[in-house]
């Protein structure tokens, strides 16, 4: 039996605004937190004693958030229901010695971060933003969303192939963007960014920082039936968790027999192994001092686990009309089409048919339609947080998302109703 939706077009609007406020995985946190603050949530330090109380708590740790809300009567063997989600996109970052150029040009070293289309960052205006570590070890966040730096393509004239041969970039030559005319000197680019955070550039011992662009989401089409932004993948996830938890939290406790929770996670998309990754140990632990918080032992983490069901929402691919071929020709996902369940024999995806009926409860308690990817078999099928969730800490998982187009470009492509349809999804999901 479906129930009243939570969230309409207004969630896509916000949705834009939460891109905007999040050009990093570290302001994609602090975002979100800010939220759930303003929805009675309260952070917890790691290094802390945990209580046993009620309420809504979360743990911040670099571009990682995990949140979760203890009904009253939760006992300490209360399975919980997650919805993951990780916070990090393909870009640029910069490197430890920034400063560079030549023939006049100031520049900007950076590495390749992930599997991004190196083209779509070429004659991009670019923000700069991240953190910065400080002497006395605190960290700051940074943003200079402004145009400031540039990755300028070479002019058809000095390469005539490229509309016939194709674009062939240099990941290391072609890819350093410009930000200004001068002599080359070192320490120049923390200098302008302590300026900007309103620091001296002597105490500013580390830095996080990478380009971002500044043109901001927008409606697309005639009918505004889509939607293109940065960062989609995967913030838009991050985004409908967050919007989700928060509304699931302020229903009455009698009506959650779970314990829900939002896991976002940084470095999914270079393989998750970090400390604040999905393969490191921090979901884990969380839960686990959660259990024990509430006077639980081994036995009652057993079985709060063994009743757990975790899904990790991801976008995933949207059947593209110029290239069709490279979908399986009997599952065409399509945008404003609802979230799509994702599906690999191989595992790449960690859905079962368990899985799929638990997905598919949520979406009809929802009000929500859904739908169904798969990978062509010719094709390598990307993965997720998904697997590594199940395998780690043995959760039964469900790999889902919403269907986009653009995937891992600087300016993805959705479907405008599909970010609240997944909201009302995983708001079905995480109030049982």
């Amino acid at each position: 039996m479906s129930s009243s939706p939570r969230f309409d077009r207004g969630h896509t609007d916000d949705l834009m605004a939460f891109l905007m406020a999040s050009p990093s995985p570290y302001h994609a946190v602090a975002t979100a937190a800010a939220r759930l603050e303003k929805a009675g949530f309260r952070q917890v330090e790691e290094t802390a004693a945990w209580d046993g109380t009620t309420g809504g708590k979360y743990v911040l740790r670099g571009g990682a958030i995990v949140a979760w809300y203890v009904p009253e009567g939760a006992g300490p063997h209360t399975p919980f229901r997650i919805a993951g989600a990780h916070t990090d996109s393909p870009n640029l970052r910069v490197k430890p010695l920034p400063d560079t150029g030549a023939y006049g040009w100031r520049q900007i070293a950076v590495e390749i971060y992930g599997g991004t289309l190196l083209n779509t960052w070429l004659d991009r205006d670019l923000g700069l933003a991240g953190r910065i570590s400080l002497r006395g070890g605190t960290d700051r966040l940074v943003s200079v969303d402004r145009p400031l730096l540039r990755v300028p393509q070479l002019a058809v004239h000095l390469d005539r192939s490229a509309n016939t041969d194709g674009l062939k970039l240099d990941r290391q030559k072609h890819m350093q963007p410009i930000w200004g005319l001068g002599d080359v000197e070192e320490g120049d680019l923390i200098r302008f960014v302590a300026e900007e955070a309103g620091v001296d550039a002597e105490d500013i011992t580390g830095w996080d920082l990478m380009p971002h662009p500044v043109e901001p989401p927008a409606y697309l089409g005639r009918d505004r039936e889509l939607v293109a932004g940065p960062r989609m993948d995967n913030l838009l996830s991050v985004h409908a968790a967050t919007a989700a938890l928060a509304a699931v939290a302020g229903q009455p406790d009698a009506e959650l027999p779970y314990i829900p929770v939002m896991a976002a996670f940084d470095h999914e998309e270079n393989g998750s192994q970090s400390d604040t990754g999905a393969d490191g140990p921090l979901l884990g632990t969380v839960l686990e001092r959660s259990v024990f918080a509430r006077g639980g032992g081994y036995e009652d983490r057993a079985r709060a686990f063994a009743g757990t069901v975790c899904l990790s929402s991801d976008t995933g691919h949207a059947v593209h009309p110029n290239y069709a071929e490279r979908h399986d020709p009997t599952h065409h996902p399509v945008v404003n089409g609802g979230p799509i369940l994702k599906v690999n024999v191989n595992m790449r995806y960690a859905t079962d048919g368990g899985g799929r009926a638990v997905f598919a409860a949520a979406c009809e308690k929802a009000g929500v339609p859904w739908q169904t990817f798969v990978s062509n078999n010719a094709m390598p099928c990307g993965t997720t947080i998904g697997p590594i969730t199940a395998a780690r800490h043995g959760i039964k998982t469900v790999d889902i998302g919403v269907a986009i187009l653009s995937m891992h470009s600087a300016r993805e492509l959705c479907g405008a109703d599909d970010p609240y349809h997944l909201a009302n999804a995983l708001a079905a999901f995480l109030a049982g």
